[in-house]
């Protein structure tokens, strides 16, 4: 890698985001039932209701037994025990058991209160076959205490199962309905309003023609927003008129939106219908930030705290804008822990020249097991090459100062996917 100078003029994409998360606030709380709280993130911690497991039983097919009872056991000295009870998975017996006895059990039935170990099928002369009177144990446990889960092991009733501040996600929602958690109380996702400006824009399914391309940024944006645990209240897309912005921004304000997010109409162009309705109102600042895609950024907070997003009009610049300012003010809001995906080192396995000046983010194809990584298109790091995108896992973050990647350099990689 050989160095360069950065561009003057453009504030850095750490000084832009500060900006943003300065002006997030954490949204209020809702309760709901457990089952519907995945991709939401917990407002208030999840401890458990009871014991996990909530009694102690049975890890294996077998027989209940006492240990001692079977200490001396072998193949060429089986022990004879008498099977006095049948424990199928649900049933609340407690049978007891005195010396020589035993009970045949299931996985996961509760273990009886006089036996300290479980006797796998597989170590008795007939296994499963003709069990319910006699069993001959051809191998003793290894110790007291073998094959029986105790309860509490995993977890004790009071226990903290997730914290607050984490997403909840299949794997908690598990966790929780197995500590008997039935409600949580989750951050309010954030309300969202997805806005595509463009005169050229066709809706999905539009025939196209000369001068006119379907809009891919809003139903992009509308995933990623998803994905981020908000919700989509509004999905519009307007043309390059000031006026269509001005009504487009008042209904995204009655259907309480929390976040508009702009895409194209941003820019230093003749028709930036954003730019047109909101710069030198105050509200909204329209800066150049150095990064690639990406460079034209809108933010700002409108009187009644909507957090407004400008986003450029090119679709890698839509995806690449929003994982680096969208989706953190989206975690913010929601009182999220970590809102920044995780980097990871991985090695170029081809070169690639980078912008001067601008810190790059490329949709890149990885190779987890090899940790190489490589743009994803061959056309490069083109803001319009949306059919990339297809292809994208992650995205290849090379520094400002950086002016070419070469075969085995370093990049650090945001993994998307």
């Amino acid at each position: 890698m050989n160095g360069a100078s950065g561009t003057r003029n453009l504030r850095s994409v750490e000084e832009q985001l500060a900006r943003v998360l300065d002006a997030v606030r954490v949204l209020g709380a809702e309760t709901l039932d457990v089952a519907d709280a995945a991709g939401r993130t917990l407002a208030e911690s999840v401890t458990a209701a009871h014991d996990i497991p909530l009694f102690d039983n049975s890890a294996m097919d077998g027989f209940a037994v006492r240990a001692a009872d079977v200490a001396g056991a072998s193949p060429e000295s089986p022990v004879s025990l008498r099977v006095v009870a049948d424990l199928p998975a649900g049933v609340s017996a407690d049978p007891a058991l005195g010396a020589g006895d035993a009970a045949r059990i299931m996985t996961g039935s509760p273990a009886p209160t006089d036996a300290d170990a479980i006797v796998p099928f597989e170590d008795t002369a007939g296994g499963l076959a003709d069990s319910l009177r006699e069993v001959r144990v051809l191998r003793a446990p290894a110790q007291p205490g073998a094959f029986i889960r105790r309860r509490g092991a995993d977890l004790r009733a009071g226990d903290e199962l997730v914290p607050a501040g984490d997403r909840i996600g299949p794997f908690q929602v598990a966790a929780a309905v197995a500590a008997g958690v039935s409600v949580v109380t989750l951050a309010r996702a954030p309300r969202v309003a997805v806005v595509s400006t463009g005169s050229e824009l066709l809706a999905p399914g539009e025939a196209p023609a000369r001068g006119r391309i379907p809009d891919s940024n809003g139903p992009l944006l509308e995933q990623l927003v998803g994905g981020a645990g908000a919700e989509v209240v509004l999905a519009a897309r307007i043309p390059d008129d000031a006026h269509a912005v001005t009504e487009v921004t008042a209904q995204a304000l009655e259907r309480g939106a929390d976040v508009i997010v702009f895409t194209g109409g941003v820019s230093a162009g003749a028709y930036e219908p954003v730019r047109s309705a909101f710069d030198g109102g105050g509200e909204i600042e329209f800066v150049p930030v150095a990064m690639q895609p990406g460079k034209p950024q809108a933010f700002g907070v409108l009187g009644a705290g909507c957090l407004v997003f400008g986003l450029p009009g090119n679709p890698v610049s839509v995806a690449v804008s929003f994982e680096v300012f969208v989706r953190p003010a989206l975690l913010a809001m929601q009182g999220r822990t970590d809102i920044h995906r995780p980097l990871a080192p991985f090695t170029a396995d081809t070169p690639w020249t980078t912008p001067p000046g601008r810190r790059q983010y490329l949709p890149a194809v990885v190779d987890v097991a090899a940790r190489t990584v490589r743009p994803a298109t061959a056309g490069g790091s083109g803001s319009h090459l949306a059919g990339g995108l297809a292809r994208a896992r992650a995205f290849a973050i090379v520094p400002a100062e950086v002016d070419a990647v070469a075969v085995g350099d370093a990049i650090d990689v945001m993994l998307v996917e």
